[in-house]
């Protein structure tokens, strides 16, 4: 019959020592380590706000109205915001303005389920405000735009309103009794002294010279004067010579 193995050791003094093997260590769970956020504080040198990890945890705290959660979110990044914001606005309200509309935009993202990236609500939350800022920029520049237009519009403190709308009313007198000229006169009344056409391009499209042009223009003006004093009883407006 087969002896079994003597469990290796020595003797000393009557007693068997006896060598067991170490145990094997136990294996190393790696935890992997939450991403951390931080801020420094401008004009603090030295300060820094609090390290702040973010986990799908805090998202589903979060997402699911927590109240303390919550608080330290506003909190948070409220102050990150302010600081951001502060840097290039100088309207309080302005950048009170900015920041809550940025909370908004985040809680209805959050609510939509869009957080997919809980380790970088950090980066998020950033992005958010710096496309209210951009939107505020361009709202600021189209505002600054339009009021420089409406500006132009006005007229100025010397303007005569009463003038402007009798001149108006001659304008308009002139345009009728215009069309109840002869094409020809009209033609030329029109072309020469509305238009301003140069007068060697009249000539040439009437097929007169430039001696003939003075005389057609002398009767159409007085052609014009004529109708112009029938109908309004004044002297029609005054022209320059041909």
């Amino acid at each position: 019959m087969a002896r079994p193995n003597p469990t290796p050791g020595c003797r000393r003094g009557g007693l068997l020592l006896v060598k067991r093997p170490s145990p094997a260590p136990a294996a190393e769970v790696s935890v992997p380590s939450p991403v951390l956020h931080w801020q420094t504080l401008q004009n603090a040198r030295g300060k820094f706000l609090q390290f702040q990890p973010f986990d799908e945890a805090y998202v589903t705290r979060l997402q699911s109205g927590d109240f303390r959660t919550q608080e330290h979110f506003s909190s948070y990044f409220g102050a990150l915001i302010k600081i951001k914001l502060g840097s290039r606005l100088s309207s309080r309200e302005a950048i009170e303005d900015l920041r809550q509309e940025t909370f908004t935009r985040f809680f209805a993202a959050l609510h939509a389920g869009k957080i997919f990236q809980p380790d970088r609500l950090g980066p998020y939350v950033n992005s958010i405000c710096n496309n209210v800022l951009l939107e505020y920029y361009r709202s600021s520049a189209r505002s600054s735009s339009l009021e420089d237009e409406e500006e132009n519009k006005l007229p100025a403190s010397d303007f005569d309103l009463v003038e402007t709308l009798r001149a108006k009313e001659r304008e308009k007198k002139v345009k009728e009794i215009l069309e109840g000229l002869s094409e020809r006169d009209r033609r030329l009344l029109r072309e020469v002294f509305l238009e301003e056409r140069d007068k060697d391009e009249v000539c040439r499209d009437f097929g007169i010279d430039r001696e003939y042009l003075r005389v057609l223009l002398h009767r159409a003006k007085q052609a014009f004067k004529s109708a112009y004093l029938r109908n309004t009883g004044d002297n029609p407006p005054d022209y320059s010579p041909a």
